[in-house]
């Protein structure tokens, strides 16, 4: 299953960057400092769409050390989340793409990142849950908090950016408050899982 995922997030980087070189064979005559200025934005969503499903990639990782096993729960939300991954590289190219004040856009983008986030917490619950997938020196250490914070803060993001269109993608700054909010819950309801 790791390898599986590792060459879906492979394929969606790619995929990210594939635009841009597309755009940069047309640069021509207009020179670099035209092309970066005509495409600023797109590299910026380039940029912030990789190190989103880096992280992803990582918290995935670390997730997956921990499992010895798996079961149709986890397998199948591990689809769903490979799935928005490897959607991520369109809507990132819509950004990049169209006006960066483009409230749909941030919303399918925001959107795409809830269904990931979403896709990860049903598998750290099915491995809490079924603590038999669990690897033997790994069992009871998986805790759910941190990815019910991560998808409450992404739910919070996504409704900011659809009724607020002026905040667009700056409602991701909302997923900054989670390592804070873990620590908060960590020192004040240890048993928590």
């Amino acid at each position: 299953m790791i390898a599986f995922s590792d060459a879906v997030v492979a394929i969606a980087i790619t995929l990210l960057v594939l635009p841009l070189v597309d755009a940069a064979s047309k640069v021509g005559d207009a020179g670099v400092s035209k092309f970066l200025d005509t495409n600023g934005f797109a590299i910026f969503a380039f940029a912030l769409s990789f190190v989103v499903i880096a992280d992803f990639w990582y918290q995935h990782h670390q997730l997956f050390e921990t499992v010895d096993a798996y079961n149709g729960v986890l397998v199948w939300a591990s689809f769903i989340w490979m799935f928005s991954i490897v959607f991520l590289p369109f809507p990132t190219e819509l950004l990049g793409s169209a006006r960066a004040n483009d409230q749909t856009g941030h919303v399918l983008y925001v959107s795409t990142l809830l269904v990931t986030t979403l896709a990860s917490l049903v598998q750290h619950w099915a491995v809490v849950h079924w603590p038999a997938l669990q690897a033997e020196e790994s069992r009871g250490t998986a805790r759910l908090y941190p990815s019910v914070i991560a998808a409450v803060l992404m739910v919070a993001a996504l409704v900011l950016t659809a009724l607020v269109p002026e905040v667009g993608l700056y409602s991701l700054l909302l997923l900054l408050l989670s390592t804070p909010i873990e620590r908060f819950v960590r020192w004040r309801f240890p048993e928590v899982t």
